[in-house]
């Protein structure tokens, strides 16, 4: 199984010692007056932050970003984390947070930022522009459109997108080549499925001519298809098709979380045994039925493998000072730190012990899973 480091991005955040100013907000474009929703929101959350402790360079540091993504169009927000009198992390976020929110603390406050990103489903989007007879004797074009993203993030930062026009004499003939180049599209973003959508019979000629192995992830898509609204492409039907789906490399590591529960492998449940894993670093990725709750909190150190149930846990591995700090931001520096991965599996799926479980890299030091036990 290939570890997709889905947390890397977050790297540069916990290089920073902190303390950490995390910022959500809507910077929705389509409302009225935008700029002034915008600065209104940025009002009551650098008031916030000063409350909560924040000085003025830092505040300085987070204002230079809010804002920054006027470019996206329709509904969104922002993520935007500053640490040190420094901007450290911005994001676009595909929907706007429940609500807005400031926070300033020892950590970051990143996991409504990852779960935004998450399912993250690689796909390949194709739209086929024709609107002559169907037959390849008519005059005139056809015209293809593909971009390869990750859902649900790409729907505010699309990638590169592909261009092709032929003649409609040649279609039958050149969708063969543009199928090859749709193929190293599709294999360079690993996509699970690729949604082709346009005009019918220009569509099913392409749909043909593509290579076995792509073919068998295409999944045909009907409705409106403008491709100049700045957002990804075929944004309103790959939400229709992905909403609840899990990435084909999640449905992987629940498959093999199974097996390895059953055969009695290296896997673990519940929040004592999984806070443990992560202490060894031995945490190959987390599963989460939920986000946790406001509520629960954890111990932490200053390193990333600093983190227990109880402060009693964290002095006996000799941190003098540890603080106690919501279980969410806890797990994710812990995971980042340890290049684990994080994936949410419904419950109805998977129902886990506390709603959390973890794969592990080994069963204990020295040995894996696989190994006889010592004698």
């Amino acid at each position: 199984m290939g570890v997709v480091m889905r947390l890397s991005f977050l790297e540069p955040l916990y290089a920073e010692s902190g303390p950490f100013a995390s910022v959500y907000l809507d910077t929705s474009r389509d409302v009225e007056h935008p700029d002034r929703a915008l600065a209104r929101r940025w009002h009551r959350l650098r008031a916030d932050l000063a409350r909560q402790g924040a000085d003025a360079a830092l505040l300085g540091a987070l204002e230079d970003a809010v804002g920054s993504d006027a470019g996206v169009p329709g509904s969104h927000g922002q993520a935007v984390f500053a640490a040190g009198g420094a901007l450290v992390l911005f994001d676009e976020l595909p929907r706007p947070p429940a609500r807005d929110r400031a926070v300033y603390g020892p950590l970051p406050d990143a996991m409504p930022l990852v779960a935004q990103h998450l399912p993250e489903i690689p796909y390949l989007a194709v739209v086929v522009h024709y609107g002559g007879p169907p037959t390849a004797a008519a005059h005139g074009w056809v015209t293809v459109e593909a971009e390869a993203g990750s859902w649900p993030a790409s729907s505010v930062g699309p990638g590169p997108r592909l261009h092709h026009h032929v003649r409609v004499s040649d279609w039958h003939h050149s969708s063969v080549r543009l199928g090859h180049a749709l193929d190293d599209r599709a294999r360079r973003a690993h996509a699970d499925l690729v949604v082709v959508a346009g005009d019918e019979w220009a569509g099913n000629v392409l749909v043909r001519r593509l290579p076995h192995t792509l073919r068998d992830k295409v999944v045909r898509a009907r409705g409106p298809t403008p491709t100049d609204t700045g957002r990804a492409l075929l944004e309103p039907q790959l939400r229709a098709l992905l909403q609840g789906r899990l990435a084909g490399h999640d449905r992987d590591l629940v498959n093999v979380f199974i097996g390895r529960r059953g055969l009695g492998g290296p896997a673990t449940e519940g929040l004592a045994d999984t806070v443990a894993a992560l202490q060894r670093g031995q945490v190959e990725a987390l599963l989460l039925n939920r986000p946790p709750p406001p509520s629960l909190r954890l111990w932490t150190g200053p390193r990333a493998t600093e983190v227990a149930l109880a402060e009693a846990d964290l002095h006996a591995f000799g941190v003098r000072a540890p603080h106690e700090e919501p279980a969410d931001e806890a797990l994710v520096r812990a995971l980042v730190g340890t290049r684990a991965e994080l994936t949410v599996v419904p419950e109805a799926l998977l129902p886990l012990d506390g709603g959390v479980g973890a794969l592990l890299r080994y069963s204990d030091a020295g040995r894996t899973w696989y190994d006889a036990p010592p004698p």
